[in-house]
């Protein structure tokens, strides 16, 4: 079974499935070997304008595969800190491709596996998906930058009471806590987030890099940092192919034909 789905279509987007239903998704070493492979692929890849992540069946993803978690006694503390590094920097770097990234909430969103969702720039959720941070009931500190994502998107009291206390989220209310994007019924949520990344793959592809880059944690620190790369990257857009095939489109009332950028 490959653990890692890949859908390119011909609007720019690419959907990944995590692709071990029977074990909720659970991150395996080769469902992460995967998606270090296939990342590193999409951040070469110049036709990608859109990476939607979704989970088959059921869930999203339950987070670090427990059996292997449950092996660790073995390790020094050393070597389990590399691993663990590395294991954190692969499934977290889709934060670092250049083209818009969404998290698809099928379902189950639990540890791990919510925090990589949030690790993409748009979250939506079937409003009936759970999520949840249950690290400190399994005995273990909060992992692949838990205590880093989930104040900078929800706010602190929102971490802390996930962290703290086990709080879990439905996705309706995970979107009024402001964790998630959006929350929809679950029948819809594929086909409204393929809506979404459509629009979004159809924007101007030099536009969107350099804005994605603008917004990344959370945007600029003050008014005048804002000023001085506003300033810059507003040029390089006009001095650009997509400013006059923008500007060509609405002139005569059309979509828009942007090229690869």
């Amino acid at each position: 079974m490959d653990e890692l789905l890949v859908d390119r279509r011909d609007d720019g987007v690419v959907v990944l499935t995590l692709n071990r239903p029977d074990r909720r998704n659970s991150m395996t070493d080769g469902m992460t070997e995967r998606w270090r492979q296939e990342i590193a692929a999409l951040r070469r890849d110049r036709d990608v304008r859109c990476v939607v992540v979704t989970g088959a069946g059921s869930a999203f993803c339950s987070g670090g595969d427990l059996s292997w978690l449950a092996e660790r006694g073995v390790e020094s503390v050393p070597d389990l800190r590399d691993r663990m590094l590395g294991f954190y920097r692969t499934w977290l770097a889709i934060a670092d491709l250049e083209v818009p990234t969404i998290a698809a909430v099928n379902g189950a969103a639990i540890g791990a596996g919510l925090c990589a969702a949030l690790a993409c720039d748009l979250v939506y959720a079937a409003d009936d998906a759970r999520l949840a941070v249950p690290f400190t009931s399994l005995g273990l500190h909060p992992g692949m930058a838990a205590t880093y994502l989930l104040p900078r998107v929800a706010g602190v009291w929102v971490a802390r009471e996930m962290l703290l206390t086990g709080r879990v989220l439905l996705g309706a209310e995970a979107a009024a806590a402001g964790l998630v994007t959006r929350a929809f019924p679950r029948e819809s949520l594929t086909a409204e987030v393929l809506e979404i990344a459509s629009r979004t793959a159809a924007n101007a592809p030099i536009a969107t890099r350099l804005t994605k880059v603008a917004l990344a944690g959370g945007g600029h620190a003050d008014l005048d940092a804002a000023l001085r790369w506003e300033s810059l990257a507003q040029p390089v857009t006009m001095a650009s192919a997509d400013m006059l095939e923008g500007l060509a489109a609405h002139r005569e009332r059309r979509a828009p034909r942007f090229g690869n950028s």
